[in-house]
């Protein structure tokens, strides 16, 4: 008769998986909670401290670590020597671990979690068990995830030996256990406040293959930390699948927009960058106000707001090839006329950042990892009027919004705002007074006057003429970190200039 051995923590469908070992005619052994759970389903089920002849001990912490439980995993079915050795002692293979492993991290999740609870659940037994049965798949099968207990069971009643199948399976378990004691060692290191401890081990789950990465001819796919955090959160109405490119701009139409989550905001990004961005009175007045920005660009772009979009703005919205719009809610009448546009992608929900998350860019043989930069939401008090003239109240205004603006950003990086929108942006250019050139020449070009507008910049003026170039398309005050060796000629040139400058302190890259 085949042994298996179930402990899980997740029970779900177990009661089903172990009925159908039972009806194949396997021999049940389990522990605990587990035991408990078998029996109450009317399976028969055999304690594994039968099996060792040992208690339970340690609260628990004591159950499968026992040579009769281990010998029977890893003993090999193809050596002679192996089985006389277990038979000697009187160990009886053990074919199949259904394992599942304490749920460390959703204990460090619970709110005031104490520090010895987290450390009750690392689990010992069940990595241990597990990973004797993978080592040993040539004759042992390890299922350590619920979704595959229905192939598991098909492939036995089919009396195949899948070979290929214990290989996934094993594979999958060290993956299993990869990532558990990459949470634990990170919970440690969060312990002792290490951001950056001297190894770090990243665990992703994949989420979903990609059709292709960013350009066709690449492979792609989505990982996540934890399914259904973030933009795996999003639930989508319509078009096709997200695009690896989709899921880029979509990360920065809601970088862009997080800074007014208190406001009613529009984003309009392309390419990971804002082409447009705009407060308002309602969702539709977002809109129009940030597609004014630069309409050409907003040509198959990314569209996020922070409020519900109604039927008025999806109607104007529907008006325009876009990729996809993302909002925390939609109308059930904005849903109806999105969803008429066939390729359009409308996603649902917030998908803000958790507190403490680390921002991490590849290079070649490794990658860099910082602090994620958190929104910028600074309310002006802690900013420095470094000009002769003060900035008027309206100025002020229009200096907060652009400085939130220019935050999303490609550097290097200048923006020009007016009554709560961007009018031109200057993204990604190797000179400062080149990205000021250029929000003016998209302005105008826009059909937008520069005169009385008031310029964020996300670093600072390394020469006055980027202060002389924006003077001379009439911007009348500006919001940039400060910092520069010539910020003496810069703020000489924005007083012969007579425009208002506030420095920040804080530089604002985004590379």
């Amino acid at each position: 008769m085949p042994r298996a051995l179930l402990s899980v923590s997740d029970k779900s469908g177990l009661a089903d998986f172990a009925a159908g070992l039972h009806a194949l005619g396997w021999e049940l052994l389990s522990t605990g909670g587990t035991a408990k759970a078998l029996r109450a389903a009317g399976l028969p089920v055999r304690d594994v401290s039968d099996v060792t002849a040992f208690p339970e001990m340690l609260d628990g912490r004591v159950k499968t670590l026992h040579p009769a439980v281990h010998g029977g995993l890893l003993a090999r079915r193809d050596r002679a020597e192996h089985m006389a050795a277990i038979a000697e002692h009187g160990i009886a293979p053990i074919d199949l671990v259904c394992v599942n492993l304490y749920p460390f991290k959703a204990t460090t999740r619970k709110p005031n979690v104490s520090p010895e609870d987290v450390i009750e659940q690392i689990d010992i037994g069940g990595p241990s068990m597990i990973r004797s049965a993978a080592k040993n798949f040539a004759s042992v099968t390890c299922v350590v995830d619920p979704a595959d207990y229905a192939e598991v069971l098909a492939t036995l009643r089919d009396g195949r030996d899948d070979l290929e199948q214990r290989g996934l399976l094993a594979a999958k378990v060290f993956e299993h256990t990869a990532a558990y004691d990459a949470a634990i060692a990170a919970w440690f290191a969060a312990q002792r406040g290490d951001q950056f401890p001297a190894r770090v081990t990243v665990a992703f789950e994949r989420q979903q293959s990609l059709r292709y990465g960013e350009n066709p001819g690449q492979r792609a796919a989505l990982y996540v930390e934890e399914p259904g955090a973030g933009l795996s959160g999003l639930v989508q109405h319509g078009g096709k699948e997200l695009s690896f490119n989709n899921f880029l701009d979509l990360e920065g139409a809601l970088l862009a927009s997080d800074p007014y989550v208190g406001e009613i905001c529009c984003a309009i990004v392309k390419h990971t960058t804002p082409c447009g961005l705009a407060v308002g009175t309602s969702a539709l007045d977002a809109y129009k106000k940030a597609l004014a920005c630069d309409p050409v660009s907003a040509f198959g772009s990314v569209i996020a707001f922070t409020v519900e979009v109604d039927a008025s703005a999806a109607a104007a919205v529907a008006s325009l090839f876009v990729e996809c719009v993302v909002a925390p809610a939609f109308t059930p009448e904005a849903l109806q006329l999105l969803g008429e546009k066939k390729n359009l992608r409308v996603l649902v929900g917030s998908a803000r950042p958790k507190a403490g998350a680390m921002d991490l860019k590849t290079v070649r043989g490794g990658f860099l990892m910082q602090e994620r930069a958190t929104p910028v939401l600074d309310d002006d008090s802690s900013w420095t009027v470094v000009s002769e003239r003060q900035p008027t109240a309206a100025e002020r205004a229009d200096l907060l919004f652009a400085w939130r603006a220019v935050a999303s950003v490609k550097s290097n990086a200048i923006v020009l705002a007016r009554n709560g929108a961007t009018i031109g942006i200057g993204a990604g250019q190797m000179s400062r007074v080149d990205a000021a050139f250029l929000a003016v020449h998209k302005a105008r070009s826009a059909g937008h006057t520069t005169d009385g507008s008031a310029l964020g910049s996300d670093a600072f003026f390394p020469f006055r003429d980027g202060i002389d170039q924006a003077a001379t398309a009439g911007v009348r005050a500006i919001v940039q970190p400060g910092g520069s060796v010539r910020d003496a000629e810069v703020i000489a040139a924005a007083n012969e200039h007579g425009i208002a400058m506030i420095f920040t302190g804080r530089r604002t890259f985004r590379h």
